[in-house]
C-alpha cells in the first residue's frame, strides 16, 4: 500500500514538472498572448466553436476584447470561412481613395436608403469624426452645422447637416439633380471650377431590410414627403398607385404588406441608386417589367461602382476602416455592430423568407455584388497597409545598420533587393463568368497575396483575407 502510494506522489510530482516545464516554454516563446500565433490560433478554433469571438477599433488601433482576438476585422464575422470573389473588378474600383479636400469646396452626400441603418451612419459623420473644425449639434436640434475650418460653408449634404434639401429619402436620379443647384443656392456664387461630389451610402441584407421596413410602416411610417421626382416632375397617382386608403398603413400584417404590387418596399434599394430616367422614370409602360428590373440593376451596380463609398450594415467595423481609409478622416469612437433590431426579433417561416426573397429578387443581386465588391475592397485596403507597415520597418532596420555598420568597423552589408510576391489574378472561370454577366472590367484585376510570408509574415497576414459567407 505504501509502495502504491509512493508510485502515486511520484507520478503527481513528474505531472507537476511537466505543467511547469511546459508554461515555461509558453511563457519564452510567447511573452505576450496578443503576439503569439500558437495562442492566436487556439483562440480562433475556439471562437469558430462558440461564435462568440468579439472585438473594436478606435482611432485606427485594435482593441483585445474578451481576450478572445486581436483583429476585431475577423471578430465581427463571428465564423472564419475564406472569402471567395465572385465578380472581376478593376483596379480603380477597388482602390477607393479619394482626395477630399474639407479646407476647399468638396462635398460629401449621403445617400440614406431607408432602414439600412442609415441614420446611425449620419450621427456618425456629424458626431463621431475628428475634425479640425467639428460639427456643431445642439440638444432639441434635428441638424447639426458641419462648417469647413475658416468658413461658413457646409462640407456635408445629409440628413443631419442640411436636411432633407432635395425630399424626404432622395434617391440617385433626384440627387445628382437637385444636390448642384441646392448648394449653389445655399452658398455665394464663385468663380471656381466645379466642385467634387462625393457619394456614399449604406446597404443591407434585402430580407433583413424588408422586414424591417414593414416593421416601420407598421407603427405608422409613410414617407408621404418623398418627391419621387424624375425628368422634373413626380409620378402622377397611376403611375405609383398607394397600398393603402387611409392616412396611413399602421398596423398591416406581413401578408398585406407583400401582397401590394406597388409596394415601392420591393427592390427598393436597387430602385433608389439606379438612374430612374433610363426606364422612363415611373411609367411602367415604357418596357417589360423583366427588362425594366434589368437595366434598374445594371445601373445600381454601375452607380455603386462609381461612388466614393458604400458601406454595409452587416460590416460595421469593415465599414468604418474603409470610410477612414477612403477619406483620410477618421472616427472618435469605433463602430458597434448590434444584432438585435427589430427585424431580427421577428420569427418569420422558411416559406415567408423565400417569398421575401424573390420579391426582392433585384436587391438580392445587387447586395451579393455590392457585398463581392467591399469584401474585395477591405482586402486590397489591408493588404495595402501591412506591405506599407512591412515596408517602413525594413526602412527603419536598414537605417539602424547604417549607423551599426561603422561602429563595428564593418563595410556594409549589400541590401538584398526583396523578391517581388506573386499576384494573385481571379481564375480565368470567374474571369469569364464576370463578362458573362455584363461587367465592364478595364484592367486584369491582381488581387492581393493570400498568405504572403516574405518578409515578416504572420499569421495575422493570412487572416485578414477571411470572411465571413
Amino acid at each position: 500500500m505504501d509502495e502504491k502510494s509512493s508510485n502515486n506522489h511520484r507520478l503527481l510530482i513528474v505531472l507537476l514538472m511537466v505543467l511547469l516545464f511546459g508554461v515555461i516554454v509558453i511563457q519564452y516563446v510567447c511573452p505576450s498572448r496578443s503576439e503569439c500565433q500558437l495562442l492566436h490560433l487556439g483562440s480562433l478554433f475556439s471562437s469558430v466553436g462558440t461564435g462568440s469571438a468579439t472585438g473594436s477599433r478606435s482611432g485606427g488601433g485594435n482593441e483585445i476584447r474578451d481576450g478572445l482576438s486581436k483583429d476585431p476585422y475577423i471578430a465581427e464575422d463571428g465564423a472564419l470561412v475564406r472569402f471567395l470573389p465572385r465578380f472581376n473588378f478593376s483596379k480603380a474600383d477597388l482602390n477607393r481613395a479619394v482626395d477630399f479636400n474639407i479646407k476647399g469646396d468638396d462635398v460629401i452626400v449621403f445617400l440614406h436608403i431607408q432602414k439600412t441603418g442609415g441614420t446611425t451612419f449620419g450621427r456618425h459623420l456629424v458626431r463621431n469624426i475628428q475634425l479640425e473644425r467639428p460639427c456643431e449639434c445642439h440638444a432639441g436640434q434635428k441638424k447639426c452645422t458641419c462648417y469647413r475650418p475658416g468658413k461658413k460653408e457646409t462640407w456635408l449634404f445629409s440628413r443631419f447637416s442640411t436636411g432633407w434639401s432635395c425630399g424626404l429619402h432622395a434617391d440617385w436620379t433626384e440627387l445628382t439633380n437637385c444636390v448642384p443647384s441646392r448648394m449653389d443656392t445655399q452658398e455665394a456664387p464663385k468663380t471656381l471650377p466645379s466642385r467634387n461630389y462625393y457619394y456614399i451610402t449604406i446597404l443591407r441584407d434585402p430580407v433583413w431590410r424588408y422586414l424591417s421596413e414593414w416593421r416601420h410602416v407598421q407603427r405608422g411610417a409613410t414617407w408621404k414627403a418623398s418627391l419621387h421626382v424624375c425628368h422634373g416632375r413626380a409620378p402622377t397617382l397611376t403611375e405609383l398607385p398607394s397600398c393603402y386608403s387611409g392616412d396611413d398603413w399602421s398596423g398591416c400584417s406581413l401578408q398585406e404588406f407583400m401582397d401590394c404590387p406597388y409596394n415601392l418596399a420591393n427592390n427598393r434599394q436597387t430602385r433608389m441608386l439606379a438612374d430612374l430616367s433610363l426606364v422612363g422614370c415611373y411609367n411602367v409602360s415604357a418596357m417589360s417589367e423583366e427588362e425594366r428590373w434589368a437595366v434598374l440593376l445594371e445601373s445600381a451596380k454601375r452607380n455603386l461602382r462609381g461612388m466614393a463609398f458604400f458601406g454595409l450594415t452587416e460590416y460595421q467595423r469593415k465599414t468604418q476602416y474603409l470610410f477612414e481609409r477612403t477619406f483620410n478622416l477618421e472616427f472618435i469612437a469605433p463602430f458597434t455592430q448590434l444584432n438585435g433590431t427589430r427585424a431580427a426579433s421577428v420569427d418569420v417561416a422558411s416559406e415567408t423568407q423565400r417569398r421575401i426573397r424573390q420579391l426582392n429578387r433585384w436587391d438580392v443581386e445587387l447586395y451579393e455584388y455590392a457585398r463581392d465588391l467591399f469584401l474585395q475592397r477591405f482586402q486590397v485596403a489591408r493588404q495595402q497597409e501591412r506591405r506599407q507597415a512591412r515596408e517602413r520597418r525594413q526602412q527603419e532596420r536598414r537605417r539602424l545598420r547604417g549607423r551599426l555598420t561603422p561602429r563595428l568597423g564593418r563595410p556594409p552589408k549589400p541590401t538584398e533587393t526583396p523578391r517581388r510576391p506573386e499576384s494573385h489574378s481571379l481564375p480565368t472561370e470567374g474571369r469569364q463568368r464576370g463578362k458573362a454577366e455584363g461587367e465592364t472590367v478595364e484592367d486584369e484585376v491582381l488581387l492581393p497575396d493570400w498568405w504572403d510570408l516574405e518578409e515578416n509574415g504572420t499569421m495575422e497576414d493570412y487572416m485578414d483575407n477571411v470572411e465571413q459567407w
